[in-house]
Formats: C-alpha cells, structure tokens, sequence
C-alpha cells in the first residue's frame, strides 16, 4: 500500500550522522532530497515506510533522512533577525517573557542615533511594549536591565539552544527520531 506524499519533508544530516543545523532545523522538500539522491550528491540514510513516487516504469521509494557524502563544518552564524531571536531563546531580554517569534522585535542596546551599531553585540530580542518603554534611550536611562550582555553565538552555541528549546511535535516526523537525540537520557 502506498500513501500520499503531501508535504513530506526529508531531514538533512551532516557526514557525521548528526543534523546540519538545529537552528532551524536542516530539512529540504522531499523532492529535493530525492533529486539529490539520484545525482548521488547525498546519501540516503531512511525512507519512509509505505510512501512512493511512481515514473510510467518504475517505483522509487521517498527519502526521510539523507546525508551529505562530505563533513560541512559551518564557521560561523547568519545575522539574521530569526538566529537573534533564538540566541535570545524568544525571551525579551528586558522583562524575561518568552514570546513567539511574531510577537518580538529587536532593540538595539545603544541606539543607532547614538552610535550603537546593528551588530550581535548591541542587538537583543525585546518585546514590543519594552522596546516602546525604551524608545531611543539606553536601557538604564528608563530603568530597564538587559537579562544578559547580547554576543555572537558560535553555530554549536545556536544549535544546542535550539536543542533546548520546546518544539512543535507535527514538525518532527517520527522516522528522524533516531537521529536528533543521540544525547537524550535512555529511558530505564
């Protein structure tokens, strides 16, 4: 019996068998995977049980987890408004809430008009009614307190934020398990 393919996605590991990126964590569309299956750019790990693609000749089953054939080491992380927010861990970094992303804004520690530039170490996640509290001040001029100093993350700090970090269960299919948490307590 064979199920339909939908929106399956397709989780992309590095050469070491641990996930390219936690932060977001590193999936394709299911036909990307498949077409670099069979240009064997990658290798294909797992499919998925009961699901397959047909050509007018031939069966293919559907990648779950593929490979890369090589070790990708990321140097380092984008500067992006999302990975700020996750360094952040979705917390204001004046009152502590946790927020969803669309509820956040970034403040920049030293405002710009006062020289403060747009960089990892002068830009926090905040909340919308702090960042107004807080207008074009530093925080301690209306009496806010930064939770901690803003820094870079290295890709491994991201990535074991995000491990940390409550996920929605739809988003991991069941067959990935056994490859995103090789470090989880074994249950007795």
């Amino acid at each position: 019996m064979t199920v339909a393919v939908g929106n399956l996605r397709t989780l992309i590991l590095n050469a070491d068998m641990q996930p390219l990126s936690w932060a977001p964590l590193s999936v394709c569309n299911w036909q990307d995977a498949f077409v670099a299956v069979h240009q064997e750019r990658v290798i294909q790990v797992k499919t998925y049980d009961d699901v397959a693609v047909h050509s007018a000749s031939d069966t293919f089953e559907v990648p779950a987890v593929v490979a890369l054939k090589r070790y990708r080491k990321r140097k380092k992380v984008a500067f992006t408004r999302y990975n700020v927010f996750l360094r952040d861990e979705f917390c204001c970094q004046y009152c502590g809430k946790r927020f969803a992303a669309k509820d956040l804004t970034f403040d920049h520690v030293i405002p710009r008009s006062k020289g403060g530039a747009s960089s990892w170490t002068n830009i926090v996640a905040c909340c919308s009614a702090d960042n107004l509290r807080k207008g074009n001040l530093k925080p301690q001029q209306v009496g806010l307190k930064l939770r901690r100093q803003p820094f870079a993350p290295s890709p491994h700090e991201l990535d074991a934020i995000a491990r940390r970090l409550p996920r929605p269960k739809p988003e991991l299919h069941q067959t990935w398990m056994d490859f995103l948490y090789w470090d989880s307590e074994l249950d007795s």
